[in-house]
């Protein structure tokens, strides 16, 4: 399993770094559209290279999916939490009862001796 997941990063690092020489070009990042930041005062672009516009997207796309994940996961997290307390409260029951239990059978075979 270890080879297999060694093979498969390297084969993704293979692509990510053609994928990187392949458009090494320079393109004009804007954060709005080009009415809108003159309206705003926000006129300033930010020169970089395509793959990392590329990267950058495929980053901050896999940071929002891994956050809406544990949001909509938030209520079967705070379910399992509630069913643990609950079984750690049972087994001290349990154990008490089986002590009180051993206690009260002990005192009855004290009694016939």
């Amino acid at each position: 399993m270890r080879i297999i997941r060694l093979l498969f990063l390297f084969a993704v690092s293979i692509v990510l770094i053609v994928l990187a020489l392949a458009n090494r070009q320079i393109v004009s990042l804007q954060l709005l559209p080009t009415e809108l930041a003159e309206f705003v005062g926000l006129t300033g672009a930010l020169p970089m290279p395509l793959f990392l516009v590329i990267l950058l997207g495929v980053l901050i796309g896999l940071l929002l999916g891994f956050v809406w994940e544990y949001l909509r996961e938030y209520k079967h997290r705070k379910a399992l939490g509630m069913k643990t307390k609950e079984v750690i409260s049972l087994e001290r029951e349990v154990k008490k009862l089986k002590q009180e239990t051993t206690s009260e059978t002990d005192q009855i075979l004290a009694l016939l001796d």
